[in-house]
Parts: C-alpha cells; sequence; structure tokens
C-alpha cells in the first residue's frame, strides 16, 4: 500500500518514513502543501498522513483541495494544533482522524492500520486456492502452513492477491510497492518474485505465480484446461 506523508519539518518526515516503510509500506513524502495536492492528483494513494502547519498553505487547505476529488484516500491529520477547537475543525473538514504532536509511533501505526481497513473494499483476509493472506495481522499461510515474509515480499504479495488473475507490470509493482521511480530497478521485481516463489510455491505442485511473457507477473490459480499441458502465456 502506498502513503502520502504531508510534513516540512525533514527529521519527522524522514522518521515518519523510516518507520513506515518497516512496516512494509511504500510512502512519498510532500514538504508543502502545494507539492501534496499534486501528489495526490498524479498519484493514487491508499492513505495521506497531513501535517497543518506547512510553509506555503495551511493544511486544512489541502484537506479542502483533496477533498473535492471524486475517490478521496483516508485522511489522517497529524499536527501539534491541540486544542478542542483545532480537532474539531479538523474532522469537520473531512479528515478521518486527528492525532497530536508529540506522538508514538506505535500508536500512529496502530490509527494508519485502522483507516486503511477501514478504507478498503476488499475483505481484510484474502485468499487464492490454499493460499491465505491476513491483511490485519500480516500473515501467510498455504495449506494451513505458516510462511514468514519480509514487509517488501508480503507487499508484492498483497498487491498481487488483490489484483488476482491480472497481469502486473514490474513498473506497477515497483510503483506500487517501492517509494522510487522504476528507473534503475529493473531486476528488483524479478529478485523478489523468485523469493516469493521459493516460499509460496516450491513446494507444492500447484504453481500461483506465473510469469507472463512481454507484461511481468500475476498470481491465480491455472486454467483447468492448462492442467497437464504447457500454460498460456509462457506462465510459470
Amino acid at each position: 500500500m502506498r502513503l502520502l506523508v504531508v510534513e516540512d519539518e525533514k527529521r519527522i518526515a524522514d522518521f515518519l518514513g523510516r518507520g513506515l516503510e518497516s512496516a512494509g509500506y511504500a510512502v512519498d513524502v510532500a514538504s508543502t502543501g502545494l507539492s501534496a495536492v499534486d501528489h495526490v492528483h498524479s498519484t493514487e494513494y491508499d492513505l495521506v498522513i497531513l501535517d497543518l502547519g506547512l510553509p506555503d498553505i495551511d493544511g486544512l487547505q489541502v484537506l479542502e483541495k483533496v477533498r473535492n476529488r471524486k475517490t478521496v484516500p483516508p485522511i489522517l491529520i497529524l499536527s501539534a494544533r491541540d486544542s478542542v477547537d483545532d480537532r474539531v475543525r479538523g474532522l469537520e473538514q473531512g479528515a478521518d482522524d486527528y492525532l497530536v504532536k508529540p506522538f508514538a509511533f506505535v500508536e500512529l501505526l496502530a490509527r494508519v492500520r485502522v483507516l486503511l481497513r477501514r478504507g478498503q473494499p476488499t475483505p481484510e483476509k484474502l485468499q487464492v486456492g490454499d493460499l491465505t493472506l491476513d491483511c490485519i495481522r500480516r500473515k501467510v499461510a498455504r495449506a494451513n502452513e505458516s510462511i514468514e515474509l519480509a514487509p517488501k515480499e508480503f507487499s508484492i504479495l498483497e498487491y498481487m492477491m488483490r489484483n488476482r488473475g491480472r497481469p502486473l507490470s514490474r513498473t506497477m509493482i515497483v510503483e506500487h510497492v517501492w517509494d522510487m521511480d522504476y528507473d534503475g530497478l529493473t531486476n528488483i521485481v524479478d529478485v523478489y518474485i523468485r523469493h516469493l516463489r521459493s516460499k509460496i510455491d516450491d513446494k507444492w505442485t500447484l504453481k500461483l505465480i506465473h510469469t507472463v511473457r512481454g507484461i511481468g507477473y500475476m498470481l491465480d490459480l491455472p486454467e483447468p484446461s492448462a492442467a497437464g499441458a504447457a500454460p498460456i502465456s509462457e506462465l510459470h
């Protein structure tokens, strides 16, 4: 999942970025309100963490501009403004939650997960065949056998399972999972897919991660007609 952190204080922005990335999220950072609005209009975010004290326009103006979009991600205000009036104003103008600085990161992370769960139309648990993924507890199992995944492996697998049967390009995977552009990351997706296959496919006869020639990868059960024959589109 991809998050946008809108924070002009570099120390806090770096702290949030590192912590959220360690929790398995892709993170973009905007240091001004106008930059934040540009980010939201150019990228589909799963959640926005918004400071109010920005150097160019007030965070509440950013909130208003973001709320005018047809599709709006959940918004968590993270601000040093701690009066009841400030909190009420932020929530009344459309924020989904309000956390006052200074804050404990574990509380921020808990609130992020609650908002993501609330904003997701898809189930908290995903399943393809005998492979299951618990989005909230971040646990994976196949045939009831627990599988340990690194944060980026988990994010890739969740993205593929949410898009079951849809071929995903390497660019799509990088932009969704990593906080960087695709340039220079030609091989990183292939490396992580190999890691995933070694954990969720190699021990089982039925393979779930497929290579789609000329596109990228797809996760799905093989088509019944492909059983015992060469899979379609060079599926692995």
